[in-house]
């Protein structure tokens, strides 16, 4: 995968992530906090689950591995996550400047949240990352069903594509 195609899905992660906090944004507090019993209990904690994997990848791509995710208590309200969420992605868009085309392919260790070690492809991991918040975006997406409120804009990465060439 080339550096114009890694910073391709960069723009859809990004792009995907407003249109979900955009729908977000409608709900009450007590919405946005309520327990819905899902893999991460509200839409809160899976959006800062989210936010934290994001973080978690990024620290790793620093040199650092973290031993624990973020806390949900950090991020009390949307407004507070995603004002955290743009200075993250402004951090990645910047490294991935820095990484170049040869460094796309590079091969980095890290250790895995339980300690083990890991090593992964960067434009895999950056891969993972993109995939990973398609998968827990559409369970927000249900959870935002479950709380009667209007789900986000299509997030389809043909949308993506769709919107873009116009």
């Amino acid at each position: 995968m080339n550096l114009a195609e890694l910073r391709l899905l960069v723009d859809f992660n990004y792009w995907a992530r407003d249109r979900l906090l955009s729908a977000v944004g409608t709900l009450t507090p007590e919405q946005y906090s309520r327990d819905l019993g899902s893999s991460f209990k509200s839409v809160r904690a899976t959006l800062v689950h989210m936010y934290s994997a994001e973080w978690i990848w990024y620290t790793r791509w620093q040199g650092t591995s973290p031993t624990t995710p973020l806390s949900v208590d950090d991020y009390p309200d949307l407004s507070t996550l995603r004002a955290a969420w743009v200075a993250l992605e402004s951090q990645i868009r910047s490294y991935l400047d820095r990484v170049g085309e040869a460094g796309a392919s590079r091969v980095m260790e890290y250790k895995l949240i339980n300690g083990q070690p890991g090593k992964s492809v960067f434009w895999q991991m950056l891969q993972h990352v993109v995939n990973h918040g398609s998968y827990h975006r559409g369970q927000v997406t249900t959870m935002l069903r479950q709380l009667g409120a209007a789900p986000s804009k299509s997030m389809d990465l043909i949308t993506f594509y769709r919107e873009r060439a116009n």
